[in-house]
């Protein structure tokens, strides 16, 4: 039997689609590591320069160690035909043929099917679980009907369509029998879910509150245009998570209309105020360097960005992608230079990693914390275990002869704030 690895790239959305890879499987073994196997499948990332090299290097370094390499994912789309015509990889097919994985890796013929089979695809497939995981992300959607002038992402994923209700919500179940207690809802857009069905996440997420051995709601990346109040009445729930990754990009009024963005800094702000003042704790995405941050606007991006309650960010420095408004400049905007974007970078990621901080200490409060394993802490210079508090917040906990706590809840009463995790010092396991 011919052994397989899987070696996924970029977003939770690449995870799940991973996961549906490998439900599919049924003539192969899948194995831990690259040494081990026959085959590779590298499920590609494409949203930066930075990524499209990581992809690439990976390839040839195992096609040239011998290894048989089929290439999928986002990266399809850009390198997909130059890697097979190089002889780097002996197949490449876009989304929507993954769940056909088990033909083409018996297959003695290369494949290339770089176009997707349907316009619109979902995929049907239903996990029976997901491999070593104690949570399971869950895609609500596909696509991206938003058309910011930087980003790549709608034309390798298609436009917005979202998975019938019946199917996330058998999808839940299904794995909730099989002992997973916490889902998170991805997608390409998630905020775009049940536009093209009539009907809306706030919904779907109450049903799925209903769902009884699901303990934990955890919701993927949302744009600030698309919360409007039958979003916000569900934020009562008590099994949704305390925190919101809520996408601004920037914070300067005129970068937005650069970045053909939905939203401005007064509603963000507005909606930020309102969200946090409700327990929750927020997260963003944020571009620097992006063309036309000239010092003046970063100036005023920073003032905007001190007013916001955030606690998390997921900072880039702006990668032009080919094919996109952004990387045009038809507008000829100045463009930053390296080392100014990347101190930009620093200045942000410090002003959250603060933010964060100050709030970690204003909690006062009893954790609820999944364990997700074993993890080394290269500063302490030992092992811990890992998990998540429901601000998204990550805890430590010291390992105890015997005591085995994956996959377990516990809630942490007692806590040491260090640095940009916790390390819990007193807790009580809440669930077998």
């Amino acid at each position: 039997m011919a052994k397989v690895y899987f070696k996924t790239f970029g977003c939770r959305s690449n995870l799940y689609d991973t996961q549906v890879m490998i439900s599919n499987l049924k003539n192969h073994e899948i194995v831990a590591n690259e040494i081990e196997a026959d085959t590779i499948i590298i499920n590609s990332c494409t949203v930066t320069n930075k990524a499209d090299r990581e992809v690439r290097g990976y390839t040839r370094k195992y096609s040239s160690e011998g290894k048989k390499v089929l290439f999928t994912g986002c990266g399809v789309k850009h390198s997909g035909e130059n890697l097979f015509n190089n002889g780097l990889v002996n197949g490449v097919f876009a989304h929507s043929h993954k769940e056909n994985i088990d033909d083409f890796l018996s297959s003695e013929n290369r494949v290339f099917l770089p176009k997707e089979r349907v316009n619109k695809h979902i995929d049907t497939t239903l996990l029976p679980r997901v491999v070593g995981k104690v949570r399971a992300f869950i895609k609500i959607q596909e696509g991206c009907n938003f058309a910011c002038s930087y980003c790549i992402i709608p034309s390798v994923r298609g436009s917005a369509r979202s998975f019938s209700e019946a199917h996330i919500l058998d999808q839940i179940k299904i794995l909730e029998q099989s002992g997973v207690t916490e889902v998170i809802l991805t997608g390409t857009n998630i905020g775009s879910y049940g536009l093209d069905t009539k009907t809306h996440i706030a919904t779907l997420i109450q049903k799925i509150h209903d769902i009884s051995g699901i303990l934990r709601i955890r919701l993927g990346s949302l744009e600030p245009s698309q919360i409007d109040s039958a979003f916000l009445e569900i934020l009562e729930l008590n099994k949704l998570e305390r925190h919101l990754h809520i996408a601004l990009q920037h914070t300067s009024e005129s970068m937005l209309k650069i970045m053909n963005r939905k939203n401005t800094f007064e509603r963000d702000l507005e909606l930020f105020n309102a969200i946090a003042s409700k327990g929750f704790s927020l997260g963003t995405d944020y571009i620097v360097g992006h063309y036309g941050e000239t010092k003046e606007l970063f100036d005023e991006a920073i003032c905007n960005l001190e007013k916001l309650p955030l606690t998390h960010i997921h900072p880039f420095i702006y990668s032009p992608r080919f094919g996109t408004k952004s990387a045009k400049n038809e507008l000829k905007l100045a463009q930053v230079k390296g080392d100014v974007a990347k101190e930009r970078l620093r200045k942000i990621t410090a002003i959250v990693q603060r933010k964060n901080l100050a709030f970690r200490q204003n909690l006062k409060k009893p954790l609820s914390v999944l364990i997700e394993g074993k993890k080394a802490i290269k500063e302490r210079d030992s092992s811990y275990f890992v998990g998540l508090d429901e601000y998204f917040n990550k805890m430590i906990l010291p390992i105890k002869d015997g005591l085995d706590l994956k996959g377990k809840w516990v809630s942490v009463d007692k806590y040491e704030i260090a640095g940009q995790y916790n390390v819990g010092l007193s807790y009580s396991v809440m669930q077998g």
